[in-house]
């Protein structure tokens, strides 16, 4: 069975197949930020002429970018809020936290929906879901009078995740008065407490339901022009993927969708390599997204941001800086070099690429220092101009700092691993993780470049860089099952709460996710539930996530309550156990599990035979004579030492002097850093 994950970044799309043979062919093509659907079509054409039977796979998994960058831009169009009379500032009021408490200038976003386009309803649920105030049909039908012109409307009632009575009702009426405007229901985007995240996150996916829907449609139109009829599935943020269907309807699932997928195949060629704690770093051409995967599952969310508006939706839990190797190195007004987070992008990008580019970038410093060479075309046909990047570090940077060019460009690799150091000490030092007990999984077309030099840095002993790191997100496209994510607020003393009560809770949403999942394709056989609950100490405002192990019974619920403590103490550096535990949320994860991908390298021979040269990289003060070797031709079980510099197609691996590489059948270098 050919399989195909396409994974748009902003820089690169990158397209990976695995035929049913387990061969695995990756396609590498410049990203096209202001159609992303060309880009889509651009790869997969590539590889239809390289000879791949594109039109005949039979399962196509897609990472987006729209969702995010329509955020990012504030390219979001004109949708209006309903609510419960009283709340219409919700938006507007949020929370009284500040991300920097001494920022005498820091000012909020504007709200998503301003306040001429937000309306109110005299009605309201209590909070154990009763009706307080009936709503009239009279008042629907003058609030679709009163609506104004808006392609997007979010509709976020009070306690309509206790009884959504209410906003099915608007959402009615509305559809009779405009049945073309998209609408987001709280209850059933977010059905959980919190007035604020709940209803910013419905208003988010309002906002993006008309730029998803126009782009999901043209995609699929357009890949049937060139013969592929089979359906996407569409990565979502927390790591699972869903039907076109529902990515139409829940957009905002979205907002992470590449960075997930990439942690998804980092989890599965880590876990193939016998390493399930590991951190992932994933370096593009614009920014460097890091995660940490602790016994094989990846850290997860449902408290953070885009661009400041808060969203409770499950992510995995991922830290991004703008640090890849489109990133701009720059001069500031105290003479101090700095790096990022301005980037070429794909478009004109790094001045080595001859395309345009004059600034000064990431690439171009490992072009001058000889970690990426001309002889061997970036993404399998970019050219690397040397002159062009010499001349940009010595006019941007080498002349401003009275420095020889190849200074300023050791100048800017160290100050980027500086900035990538800090990201990945924010995933494991900060979170209570000692990042000496991880391996470090590299990728993305610049992770490999830097990796082992910041393992070094850390203490890390084992770097992981798979065979197509370049486009590792696109097998993590292959590599995850279809998922949805369930949720229902309780809010309630965890002691009150009988394995009774929470086995029927636990029953609606299983009910709900069968449904869900047979509307996908999937049998009973392939589908699977986990089950987590959402604890917190009284008088706490943030809660712990916690799993159960099967189906809740007065063990289980102790043994939850136990891992809430041990959490606690990890992550916060204390617990208390004789303290009473709230049980805020229950969460229910319906996983429909798609056949599993088996991929090797296929290389034979020995090591010699992957050999392609010589030439000569800068370590530190020092210029190495170091051998070069073609990742996809190093057999399994292949030994040599650094340095030495591993030469792909979609990425470049520098080995450093002291390290050693060995190989394992999914052709990913181990690298043995000797550092513990």
């Amino acid at each position: 069975m050919t399989r195909i994950g396409v994974d748009v970044g902003g820089t690169f799309t990158d397209v990976v197949i695995v035929d049913d043979e387990g061969r695995l062919r990756g396609v590498k093509t410049p990203s096209t930020p202001a159609q992303p659907d060309d880009g889509v079509v651009d790869g997969l054409s590539r590889a239809r002429d390289d000879g791949i039977d594109v039109a005949g796979a039979e399962f196509l998994g897609h990472g987006t970018t729209v969702a995010t960058n329509a955020v990012l831009e504030d390219d979001l169009p004109p949708t209006a809020l309903v609510t419960t009379d009283g709340f219409r500032d919700v938006l507007e009021i949020g929370r009284q936290d500040r991300p920097d408490l001494y920022d005498l200038d820091f000012e909020r976003p504007p709200p998503l929906v301003p306040r001429d386009r937000r309306l109110t309803v005299s009605e309201r649920i209590g909070p154990e879901g009763n009706v307080v105030e009936p709503l009239r049909d009279s008042e629907v039908a003058e609030l679709a009078d009163r609506l104004p012109d808006v392609d997007a409307v979010a509709v976020s009632t009070l306690f309509a995740f206790r009884n959504p009575v209410h906003e099915r009702a608007i959402r009615e009426g509305l559809r009779e008065h405009d049945d073309d405007v998209a609408i987001a229901l709280s209850s059933a985007v977010l059905p959980e407490f919190r007035e604020y995240e709940r209803t910013s996150t419905t208003a988010l996916n309002a906002a993006l339901k008309p730029r998803l829907d126009a782009y999901l449609g043209r995609l699929s139109d357009r890949t049937r022009s060139i013969g592929i009829d089979e359906q996407w599935a569409v990565m979502q943020s927390h790591g699972g993927l869903m039907s076109v269907r529902t990515a139409r309807e829940k957009p905002v699932n979205t907002v992470l969708s590449g960075p997930a997928a990439g942690v998804q195949g980092a989890q599965y060629l880590a876990d193939e390599a016998g390493y399930e704690d590991v951190i992932t770093m994933d370096m593009g051409g614009t920014s460097t997204d890091v995660s940490l995967v602790g016994g094989g599952e990846p850290s997860r969310s449902t408290d953070w941001e885009i661009a400041g508006y808060p969203l409770g939706v499950p992510t995995i839990d991922i830290h991004t800086i703008g640090a890849g190797g489109g990133s701009i190195a720059w001069i500031d007004a105290g003479g101090a070099l700095r790096v990022g987070p301005r980037s070429a992008g794909a478009d004109p990008g790094p001045a080595a690429y001859g395309r345009g580019g004059t600034r000064p970038t990431v690439t171009d410093a490992h072009v001058v220092l000889g970690r990426i060479h001309p002889e061997y075309p970036l993404g399998g046909d970019l050219s690397v101009d040397v002159d062009a990047a010499r001349e940009a570090i010595e006019r941007g940077i080498a002349d401003e700092l009275g420095q020889s060019v190849r200074d300023a460009a050791r100048g800017v690799l160290e100050v980027t691993r500086a900035n990538m150091e800090r990201a990945l000490r924010v995933v494991s030092v900060e979170q209570g993780y000692d990042p000496r007990s991880f391996a470090l999984v590299a990728f993305g077309g610049a992770g490999p470049l830097h990796a082992p030099r910041l393992a070094e840095e850390l203490s890390i002993p084992t770097v992981l860089v798979p065979r197509l790191a370049g486009v590792l997100s696109g097998l993590g496209l292959l590599a995850s099952d279809l998922e949805h994510a369930y949720v229902t607020s309780v809010v309630e003393p965890l002691a009150d709460v009988t394995a009774g009560e929470l086995r029927d809770r636990f029953a609606e949403l299983v009910a709900e996710g069968t449904e869900t999942l047979a509307a996908d394709g999937i049998d009973e056989a392939s589908m699977r539930f986990e089950r987590s609950l959402d604890l917190r100490y009284a008088g706490q405002s943030y809660s712990l996530n916690v799993s159960i192990e099967g189906e809740p019974s007065e063990e289980t619920l102790s043994a939850a309550a136990d891992r809430f403590h041990a959490e606690h103490e990890t992550q916060y550096g204390h617990a208390n156990p004789d303290e009473r535990v709230e049980l805020v949320n229950v969460r229910l994860r319906a996983i429909g599990e798609i056949p599993s991908i088996d991929v090797r390298t296929g290389a034979e021979g020995t090591v010699r035979d992957a050999v392609l040269g010589e030439r000569s990289v800068q370590f530190g003060d020092e210029e190495r004579e170091v051998t070069v070797y073609e990742h996809g031709r190093l057999p399994p079980s292949g030994e040599f030492d650094g340095p030495a510099v591993v030469q792909a197609a979609e990425s470049t691996t520098v080995v450093h002097p002291g390290q050693s590489v060995s190989v394992d059948d999914r052709g990913t270098l181990v690298i043995t850093t000797g550092k513990a």
